[in-house]
């Protein structure tokens, strides 16, 4: 009995009604969640992080100057023209041709005009140059200088010097064939060689020279058609003569000179 009245009421049992597991459990997870609301996750870091090093204040600018070029004494480079630099004097002179060029043909047409005025806008014939008070006069009129542009002008006088030396070997074969006529007593070839001179020189001026100069003046096809045609059969005509067969009206320099030696050995055989 003593026993039982001698313990006290209020003193603790032992056993705590807080151990409960379920209770123990809610307790440290409200604990957790109060310290996760709390926590601050850069406080640790902001407080080990180590203070960063005062960086050394910049001494301050010095004064400005103005900036002063030193003057140098050194020789430049020698002087070397590239090949763009070098000026082409072939196509300075091809260029100063070609104004010359353009400038003589300006000329012979302002020269025509005026030609062409003062006859009242007839052309006087010119050629042959015959005296005014000869019963004939010219029959054409011709001026290589005047009617033939420039590029072609020299070609057209080769062609009319062809003509002249044609002319003149018609006349030499006159004076051969007359001495020929004198040595071996032929008349034939002697009165061929006359008319040959007088029919053949006429009709190559007319047959095959002027058609290459109306041709090259007014750039006629039709006119270059008959001069190629002409003039290739009489070249084959000058080749037959310059055989120089006996009677045919042409004499030879060559043929008569083997004759004479010919001859010469027959008399010698003969003696």
């Amino acid at each position: 009995m003593s026993s039982g009245f001698d313990s006290n009421p209020f003193a603790d049992p032992g056993v705590t009604p807080f151990a409960d597991p379920s209770i123990t459990q809610v307790t440290r997870s409200t604990n957790a969640q109060n310290n996760l609301e709390d926590y601050n996750p850069f406080a640790d870091g902001e407080a080990a992080k180590p203070a960063a090093p005062s960086e050394p204040t910049p001494p301050p600018p010095a004064p400005s100057r103005p900036a002063i070029m030193q003057p140098t004494w050194d020789q430049p480079p020698a002087y070397t023209p590239s090949g763009a630099q070098k000026v082409d004097t072939t196509d300075l002179e091809r260029r100063q041709q070609e104004l010359e060029q353009k400038e003589a043909e300006i000329q012979r047409r302002e020269e025509e005009l005026r030609r062409q005025q003062a006859s009242g806008g007839r052309v006087l014939n010119n050629w042959p140059p015959l005296p005014k008070k000869c019963c004939v006069q010219p029959c054409f009129y011709q001026d290589i200088s005047v009617d033939i542009p420039t590029e072609f002008q020299r070609l057209v006088k080769t062609f009319y010097y062809l003509w002249m030396f044609y002319v003149g070997t018609l006349f030499l074969n006159v004076l051969g064939s007359m001495a020929y006529m004198f040595t071996s007593g032929s008349a034939s070839t002697f009165g061929l060689s006359i008319l040959f001179f007088c029919l053949f020189t006429p009709c190559s001026f007319v047959c095959w020279f002027r058609p290459v100069y109306k041709a090259f003046r007014s750039d006629s096809s039709v006119n270059f058609f008959f001069f190629f045609f002409i003039f290739f059969f009489q070249f084959i005509v000058s080749i037959v003569q310059a055989l120089g067969f006996d009677n045919f009206g042409t004499w030879y320099v060559m043929l008569t000179c083997l004759k004479a030696k010919s001859n010469t050995k027959n008399q010698r055989f003969r003696k």
